[in-house]
């Protein structure tokens, strides 16, 4: 990997943000700009790795040559597996590695800074309370017991935000169970019909009552929110959404 010049992360708060913006650059590699990670990774050159950089951006280079390195390297040889095993299944190997790397990373400096026990206690939860890569990569994202039941007292399932739309347009939130049974029946076959033929507008699987999902409110289509970025707790906050295309389009207007 090429030098390039980052500020060294010396506290807590600044390790953390290191590791964040080098985990959403990987997190761009392995899904948004997927094609473009699958091309370099060609099996034909030598011993590749991924590596993700600070300013939230990724590449696909070899080693640096220098031992020891300045940091810890990512796992090497990516590209030789691409070809041998269904590409999901690559996805989620790299972005194991990948977790594996960040932690590595951040700890590193945590011992190079002579963090504390509670320092290294408090970046750890900081970490923690992020969906790994390998989470998100493959939508496998575990939601915390505690949080889960916050989250469900505080959200509406996904017919229910569709019925009241008018009169609550800044309740775009998600679904993560079916409808109640105590629901009002008018509509209810209607709904029940239009949830299970609902497809994501990004990625285009099927809905699944266990998962994040937000509307758009220009183009009414539903998403999965890994695949637009939006967590539950960006939802809370948001008036009114729009998808990446439709806000394109009224770009380019």
């Amino acid at each position: 990997m090429e030098g390039i010049a980052h500020p060294i992360p010396r506290t807590v708060e600044e390790v953390f943000n290191d590791l964040k913006g080098r985990r959403s650059g990987l997190i761009k590699a392995l899904t948004t700009d997927v094609e473009k990670f699958f091309q370099q990774c060609d099996p034909e050159k030598e011993n590749l790795c991924l590596y993700g950089l600070p300013n939230e951006t990724w590449e696909v280079n070899l080693p640096v040559e220098e031992v020891p390195p300045e940091l810890p390297e990512p796992v090497l040889g990516i590209n030789f597996a691409r070809d041998g095993m269904q590409e999901k299944d690559w996805l989620s190997l790299v972005s194991v590695h990948s977790d594996s790397w960040l932690l590595a990373v951040a700890f590193y400096f945590g011992a190079r800074f002579g963090f504390g026990k509670n320092e290294r206690k408090r970046l750890f939860q900081m970490i923690n309370d992020l969906p790994t890569i390998f989470e998100v990569v493959t939508g496998n994202v575990k939601q915390p017991k505690d949080q889960y039941a916050n989250h469900n007292g505080s959200s509406k399932s996904k017919s229910s935000v569709k019925a009241s739309r008018q009169s609550e347009p800044q309740s775009k939130i998600v679904k993560m169970s079916p409808p109640s049974k105590d629901e009002d029946e008018s509509g209810e076959e209607d709904e029940k019909d239009d949830e299970q033929g609902a497809s994501c507008g990004a990625c285009g699987d099927s809905y699944g009552t266990d998962e994040f999902w937000i509307c758009c409110d220009i183009c009414e289509r539903w998403f999965h929110g890994k695949c637009v970025k939006i967590t539950p707790a960006k939802a809370e906050h948001i008036k009114q959404y729009k998808c990446p295309s439709c806000t394109s389009k009224r770009a380019r207007v």
